[in-house]
């Protein structure tokens, strides 16, 4: 059942999104050139990793010394506009279609997470990530990575097809109002580094996908 509605739900929205989706990327092509896409390995169910699909809402800028600027100074106007809207995530349905994602599940974080992760919270492995999650109805960016992934370890051990609904439908409202988007302080969410420890989120090279497909054909 969860795969049907993933597939149906994921279609119907694609359809209804698309002048959206079209606008979106002609705005990013205008401002910020190509790639339209933002795409970077994400560990998946199990931790297997696939190539995650976003809108771009960052430039590629850099200092003097050819370093990337940190993620705060490279969000762009329109950028924070796509973010602030959800509009930013509408190229995951692919990747629900695809069948790397679901709509509901724990989200997806980075591969370097991975062994930063206590025992209980590579639990939230054990499920496809979803493009929504009980953690982002609960909170969202407000939360510490703690409360995070007790939220979403929660959803591991609870999940149904009726709690999914009802995490879609918060999702919407949520949408609607805009609420969580970013922290607490106003800003980019923080990069995890273990837990209780933070970094700056985003300082990281934007497309690491074609990297691991130039490797996979080299094998």
């Amino acid at each position: 059942m969860k795969r049907t509605l993933d597939l149906i739900v994921s279609m119907v929205l694609l359809i209804i999104t698309l002048p959206l989706f079209g606008l979106a990327a002609l705005a990013i092509l205008m401002n910020m050139g190509s790639p339209v896409f933002f795409r970077q390995l994400r560990p998946g169910l199990h931790s297997h990793p696939f190539c995650l699909l976003k809108f771009r809402s960052m430039a590629n800028a850099y200092d003097a010394e050819g370093n990337l600027l940190p993620g705060q100074q490279r969000l762009t106007r329109l950028g924070r506009v796509l973010r602030s809207l959800s509009l930013d995530e509408l190229p995951q349905l692919i990747n629900v279609l695809r069948g790397d994602m679901s709509l509901v599940g724990p989200r997806p974080l980075l591969m370097e997470y991975l062994e930063l992760y206590t025992p209980e919270q590579k639990r939230r492995q054990e499920v496809k990530p979803g493009i929504t999650g009980w953690a982002q109805v609960n909170g969202r960016n407000g939360l510490t990575w703690e409360d995070k992934f007790a939220l979403d370890v929660w959803y591991v051990d609870h999940r149904s097809f009726w709690l999914d609904l009802k995490i879609l439908w918060l999702t919407l409202l949520k949408v609607i109002s805009r609420e969580g988007v970013t922290t607490a302080e106003g800003t980019l969410a923080v990069r995890f580094a273990g837990t209780r420890k933070t970094v700056r989120e985003n300082d990281v090279a934007a497309d690491t996908c074609s990297v691991a497909e130039k490797a996979k054909d080299t094998k």
